[in-house]
């Protein structure tokens, strides 16, 4: 999926990052505060250690206290799974006293808004736990791990300043998770046999995990339009898996855009990897490069709602402004002849948040029609997962190519 819109959150060399403040053995200190989620630093924070009770440090973080962990890292990661424990226990209890009580059952986009609100509270409740990082990224606590490169890919190389600076738990496990997976990469089965057909996701940049939208690239058919060079957009690269999938599909050109720092910077080290910057062209642009395409391709984010953090932007696409942005833009980028390629799963109609009628309409506003479309069933994880919130809506998605025309010129 891509990722496309500027992460607000990246942070930029000239402005002054957030000061995190506590009070420690009588002492005032103060650090940078680091939220890829952008949250305000927390304004209550208790320096906590390894004798905490998991009840205790649970209760204080739903009370909106903070804690600054001093103990041992692994006592760290134990905390949080504990705390964590106890917040996905009480779905369940809550769910079986909406059913003694007798309250009606919840629509589709209801569940929605509740399963957001309870991960946005899962968050909140988890992000509590903070560690402590050196200006050099280190950790000074027992056992901790060295993350110093992982944290440099994440949040850019360490400031000379010699100020500490403080971030979650939660969000630096997620940035040793993406180090992890840059280092390993992904096999995507389209861009051929192995080892030459990885992509290397990198922090903050959505993973090409859903492979059904790639295979659907890799097989639908090329339009043919007779222009001299096959020269193809990919709109919101990301990673650049799709333009790569085209370059592999002797694209003799293929134009991917994005606005995102991060993406520009995978997009173009995957390209590189793979050996196709003669073909694949990574550049910033807001949707469209100036000029016409035999083959426009986007992968907008699926569900119109706001993101809460710049890795959302790759799932929420606020009031559909990517996926309306590349329609009414889409006729005029196109050869005669060409063909814009959507890839869309139909999730948001099961939970109530568009319509197909809804993308029916922007199409034909678009001066674009349908000429074809295949679809593919999800094969993640969830869609199989009867206890997930949202299972009826997984279980029913289908994900689709639409492939699309100009209806005049």
């Amino acid at each position: 999926m891509s990722a496309f819109f500027s992460s607000a959150s990246a942070e930029s060399s000239s402005a002054k990052p957030p000061v995190i403040h506590w009070t420690e053995a009588g002492q005032k200190h103060s650090a940078h505060w680091r939220s890829e989620r952008n949250a305000p630093p927390p304004r209550h924070v208790l320096p906590a250690d390894d004798t905490i009770t998991a009840d205790a440090a649970y209760r204080l973080a739903c009370e909106g206290t903070a804690l600054l962990w001093r103990g041992d890292f692994h006592n760290a990661s134990q905390l949080l799974q504990a705390m964590a424990r106890r917040i996905d226990k009480m779905p369940a209890r809550k769910q079986r006293k909406s059913e003694k009580a007798g309250s009606h059952a919840a629509s589709p986009v209801d569940n929605f808004h509740r399963y957001r609100l309870a991960r946005s509270q899962r968050a909140r409740v988890l992000g509590s736990l903070l560690i402590p990082f050196n200006a050099d990224y280190s950790i000074p606590l027992r056992r901790a791990p060295d993350v110093r490169q992982a944290c440099i890919e994440a949040w850019g190389p360490e400031q000379a300043t010699g100020v500490p600076s403080v971030a979650s738990l939660r969000e630096l496990l997620g940035i040793i998770g993406a180090h992890e997976w840059r280092k390993k990469g992904i096999e995507i089965l389209a861009l051929g046999n192995a080892p030459n057909n990885r992509i290397h996701p990198h922090y903050g940049v959505f993973s090409p995990v859903r492979g059904e939208y790639v295979d659907l690239v890799a097989n639908a058919p090329l339009p043919r339009t007779g222009a001299e060079r096959f020269v193809a957009f990919d709109i919101g690269t990301g990673t650049g898996v799709l333009a790569a999938v085209l370059a592999r599909r002797n694209a003799d050109l293929v134009i991917a855009t994005d606005q995102d720092p991060r993406a520009l910077a995978c997009a173009r080290e995957n390209i590189a990897r793979l050996s196709l910057e003669d073909q694949v062209h990574v550049v910033c642009a807001d949707l469209f490069p100036e000029q016409r395409a035999s083959l426009v391709v986007c992968n907008p984010p699926w569900l119109p709602a706001r993101p809460a953090s710049p890795i959302e932007s790759a799932v929420y696409d606020e009031d559909s402004r990517m996926l309306l942005g590349f329609l009414n833009g889409l006729a005029a980028h196109l050869e005669p002849g060409g063909e814009g390629w959507l890839i869309l799963s139909d999730f948001a109609e099961h939970l109530g948040l568009r319509s197909r009628a809804e993308l029916l309409v922007a199409i034909e506003r678009a001066g674009l029609r349908t000429v074809g479309r295949i679809d593919a069933r999800p094969r993640h994880p969830k869609a199989a997962d009867a206890g997930d919130a949202l299972h009826a809506a997984r279980a029913a998605e289908v994900t689709s190519l639409w492939r699309l025309i100009a209806t005049s010129g």
